[in-house]
């Protein structure tokens, strides 16, 4: 069963508002965004950012969770999922491959 997340957040980039989703895993990370129709390059994780995660739109955030049944929680919920997904990826992956 997949396990996605998105949070509470509402930040201004250009005209729309955004937020974030993240998993449990990157594959289920991944294949909620190939779901809702996102490209693989705006997702965004180490190195370049602390924390993987895609910013979604409201529309695709309610999709997220009619459709994923995606568990919304709080920015401060999300980042501690997505530390845990960083701990879990890097047990499981060669050092600095991502």
């Amino acid at each position: 069963m997949m396990a996605i997340y998105v949070d509470n957040a509402r930040l201004p980039l250009g005209r729309m508002i955004m937020c974030h989703m993240t998993a449990d895993t990157l594959e289920e990370l991944h294949d909620a965004a190939d779901r809702l129709g996102l490209r693989r390059e705006w997702y965004q994780g180490p190195p370049e950012t602390a924390h993987p995660h895609y910013d979604i739109s409201l529309s695709r955030r309610h999709r997220a969770i009619r459709e994923l049944d995606a568990q919304e929680v709080s920015t401060r919920e999300i980042v501690s999922v997505a530390r845990g997904l960083v701990r879990r990826e890097a047990l499981r992956t060669p050092r600095g491959r991502w």
